[in-house]
């Protein structure tokens, strides 16, 4: 079942167009007023011809789009990285969601019991630094 559409009366150069749309009409009105700015800001930069115009500020509009695109990217492969390895960092159980190797792992012998923390270390028996053994 899709969404309600509703439909939005939208001014853009003083000429109306009616917009059926899923999204939200405040959303729609927002979007519109984007649209006019940019238009309205290529016309005032010297071109003529609103066609002319229409289309550069779409370019720009375009431009901006993929650039946010490519930054959203970067910061999400950066996020990646910094959760992979702060993961490694963790103890198996405090990693959230362990591989299946990771499962079976951690279910054998070796594994901390209920209330416990695995050692970072890697020691077993709650070894820390400095204690004897």
């Amino acid at each position: 079942m899709s969404a309600r559409k509703h439909l939005v009366k939208v001014s853009i150069l003083g000429e109306e167009y009616p917009l059926r749309s899923e999204a939200p009409p405040e959303h729609v009105r927002a979007v519109a007023a984007h649209v006019d700015d940019a238009v309205r800001r290529v016309l005032n930069g010297g071109v003529v011809e609103t066609h002319k115009a229409a289309v550069l500020a779409a370019l720009q509009l375009t431009d901006e789009l993929f650039r946010a695109r490519a930054a959203l990217e970067e910061a999400t492969a950066g996020v990646r990285q910094l959760s992979g390895e702060v993961r490694r960092m963790l103890p198996p159980q405090k990693r959230g969601l362990l591989t299946p190797a990771e499962r079976a792992r951690t279910s054998g012998g070796v594994a901390a019991g209920e209330g416990q923390e695995a050692p970072v270390t890697g020691r077993r028996g709650g070894e820390e630094e400095g204690e004897g053994g």
